[in-house]
């Protein structure tokens, strides 16, 4: 557990903030009762809040791009805030106890669950998430695979947890202010896209199927939204909710097609349609990895028996 002391007013106030690692921690009613009354006594104020958790949030562009998240499912785009907002935001709420474990793995799924308890406000929820562990052939993952799937799964638990007990009201206006410090404000367009390309080139993406992703013919026509959108998915990526490959896969079947003279002037020595070999900037990805589906999360359970 991490005690700390606000400046300012409360200079001797004492906050309850912890973020459990995926393993149980019990504790009993009389710690339970302690921690309630030390929050009580020590209240947290909310422009605090807001203040802490916007420094830290948009502290420079990268900070600020991993704050949300942009997934495509069934044709539709599924965006919010990510597991990095999540965790600025338990930490600056403060009299807060959060964290997530692995309940079981089975032949088939992951679950991971995820509590989080607001001391002051005696409010609490338990949420769990499972991921699937088989290839699209039903082919069980190898042990690392798991442990990787099963770490994002308690990533993702952790955020539904926190997101359930912090209300949005208090998190939207951070979470707005970070899409737009991750475009690059006052960094020219064209500097911003080049950016982004190269990232995604990295992953073994053709210049083409970005645009494929953001719905646009040529480069010339990507607006900001489209920025935000790609570093969405770029954070889906890092979090390890999806993968390139299931980005495609879901956008491709709406049939989209962008045509090589459309790619503008940008992206130079970039591979379009028509040409037979990339360019050594934007690498192959050497193994795709398997793509797992987003989690549906459930609620239930005591989480003051299982944390």
């Amino acid at each position: 557990m991490a005690n700390g002391k606000r400046n300012g007013e409360h200079e001797e106030r004492e906050e309850t903030i912890e973020l459990v690692q995926p393993s149980a921690l019990p504790f009993n009613r009389a710690e339970i009762d302690l921690q309630i009354a030390t929050a009580k006594r020590y209240p947290r104020v909310i422009t605090d809040f807001k203040r802490e958790a916007m420094a830290m949030a948009t502290l420079d562009q990268e900070t600020a791009s991993s704050m949300f998240y942009v997934l495509s499912r069934d044709g539709k785009t599924i965006e919010g805030p990510g597991v990095r907002l999540a965790e600025i935001t338990a930490s600056a709420w403060g009299n807060l106890r959060a964290g997530s474990r692995v309940v079981e793995i089975d032949d088939t799924f992951v679950t991971a669950e995820g509590a989080a308890f607001d001391l002051e406000k005696n409010v609490a929820y338990s949420i769990q998430v499972k991921r699937r562990i088989t290839t699209r052939s039903g082919k069980r993952y190898g042990d690392d695979m798991i442990g990787v799937t099963a770490n994002a799964a308690c990533a993702i638990a952790f955020r539904e947890a926190v997101f359930k007990v912090v209300p949005r009201v208090y998190v939207n206006e951070i979470y707005e202010r970070a899409k737009k410090v991750s475009i690059g404000e006052g960094v020219p367009m064209k500097t911003r896209i080049q950016r982004l390309f190269d990232w995604y080139g990295k992953l073994g993406a053709k210049p083409e199927q970005v645009l494929l992703v953001i719905g646009k013919k040529g480069v010339d026509d990507i607006e900001e939204d489209d920025l935000i959108k790609l570093h969405g998915i770029g954070t889906a990526i890092k979090d390890g909710e999806t993968t390139w490959e299931q980005v495609l896969r879901d956008v491709e079947r709406g049939g989209a097609t962008v045509r090589p003279e459309s790619l503008g002037s940008v992206i130079t020595g970039a591979k379009v349609e028509g040409q037979n070999d990339a360019p050594s900037s934007y690498p192959r990805a050497a193994a795709p990895a398997t793509p797992t589906p987003e989690p549906t999360p459930t609620e239930g359970g005591d989480p003051f028996t299982r944390f």
